[in-house]
């Protein structure tokens, strides 16, 4: 089960058995507008508070994901989940209803592929036979966790992304009880390390997270003993324009082209040309909704055969960066394969 330094190949995959995703209005008028399950045209989702509107966005996807597997609640073991809110509020009061045993987690903007990763082991492991992967983010609650409140009007560089509105959600199931149930094989996961380049930008997070992605892929290139021909795509979670940029360079001085196959979910969720995002989309909920909206459907139809999935964190708070702390990154890689 173990490969190389970092990796673990699972002998009997988990596999993928449901999903959902939900996002904002602003996502619905993107790329992938037509495959989210639910796009909420109320940004507040029916609530008082921008938290109370992401923990409402956090548990629809949650029980969409469970009615559309046609599971019960009371059939998942655990719950991996996370936000990027300070002491994960918008899971924690968004999940409190569900009664399910929860992890919560916090990766910044790489916390669906951690939730992936844990969930994968816990059921290869035998704890749990069914566990729910989830993670949110929410533009309004970010602004005002991490930035400025909206009220402020500030400028942003072009360098900046935009926090998606969105939440994502999935079942990871026994590839042994429930193969027949299978949309798509988690076969291996290689966790990330911190990797920190000095990078002292808060609106520039895509250069700070870069140098985690060159160094997952690479670990993972090492690993298994593969390369990039390997995988139909490689897609990041939320590098944007100038951090994809940055991670291509890296990756061809290194001697791997990733040109034709690498994706960005922050690329993919916004159009550039017509939606004001800058450097494209970021939030937890970006790599979350890209994964099951986009991904998944399309590893289900056989469309690709094996992806490497890589969200990326960029793991700063306002009190680090007032500090005069730099950026660390992370970022943790998930191998998804076609059942077929």
């Amino acid at each position: 089960m173990q490969k190389g330094k970092s990796s673990i190949e699972f002998e009997t995959p988990p596999v993928v058995t449901s999903f959902a995703s939900v996002a904002g209005k602003k996502e619905g008028q993107g790329p992938l507008g037509k495959l989210i399950d639910v796009v909420e045209q109320d940004e507040m989702f029916g609530t008082d508070t921008w938290e109370q509107a992401e923990s409402a966005m956090q548990k629809q996807a949650a029980d969409l994901a469970l009615e559309k597997g046609d599971i019960r609640r009371q059939e998942i073991r655990y719950l991996f989940a996370g936000d990027l809110l300070g002491q994960l509020i918008a899971t924690s009061f968004g999940t409190v209803d569900m009664e399910i045993p929860l992890f919560g987690l916090y990766g910044a903007c790489s916390t669906m592929a951690e939730a992936l990763c844990l969930g994968a082991m816990t059921v290869h492991a035998g704890y749990g036979d069914r566990v729910l992967a989830m993670a949110s983010s929410h533009f309004a609650t970010a602004e005002k966790q991490f930035r400025f409140p909206l009220a402020y009007g500030n400028q942003r560089p072009f360098s900046a992304t935009w926090t998606v509105t969105g939440a994502g959600a999935a079942v990871v199931s026994s590839g042994e009880k429930y193969a027949q149930n299978a949309i798509a094989r988690i076969t291996g996961v290689t966790p990330g390390k911190i990797v920190d380049f000095g990078a002292r930008d808060s609106m520039n997070m895509g250069a700070a997270m870069a140098p985690a992605a060159y160094h997952t892929i690479r670990q993972n290139f090492e690993d298994f003993g593969v390369d990039e021909t390997w995988y139909d795509r490689i897609i990041t979670g939320d590098l944007g324009e100038v951090g994809s940029r940055i991670l291509l360079d890296m990756m061809k001085q290194s001697g791997s082209d990733l040109t034709d196959i690498h994706m960005d979910c922050g690329m993919e969720i916004y159009d550039r040309e017509s939606q004001d995002t800058h450097a494209g989309g970021s939030g937890c909920g970006c790599a979350a909704v890209t994964l099951c909206s986009l991904i998944l459907p399309r590893i289900r139809s056989g469309e690709w055969k094996r992806v490497l999935f890589l969200p990326t964190g960029a793991l700063l708070s306002t009190v680090s960066f007032n500090e005069g702390q730099t950026i660390p990154g992370i970022c943790h890689g998930v191998v998804l394969e076609t059942c077929g």
